[in-house]
């Protein structure tokens, strides 16, 4: 299971930094994760400051 990005994102980008496997990148007024490339480790969970991102 990968995460997900709500609507709740202000596109501040913290969480993109924080991604080992980059997965993570701009979607228009938010980020989107990659599913397919997402390992599940929670590492842009602690990383987002609007609490964002929770498991899918």
């Amino acid at each position: 299971m990968s995460h997900a990005i709500s609507d709740d994102c202000t596109n501040c980008g913290a969480c993109v930094d924080s991604c080992p496997v980059n997965a993570i990148a701009p979607a228009g007024d938010k980020h989107k994760i990659d599913a397919d490339t997402c390992i599940d480790c929670g590492a842009c969970v602690d990383t987002c400051p609007v609490s964002a991102i929770s498991a899918a």
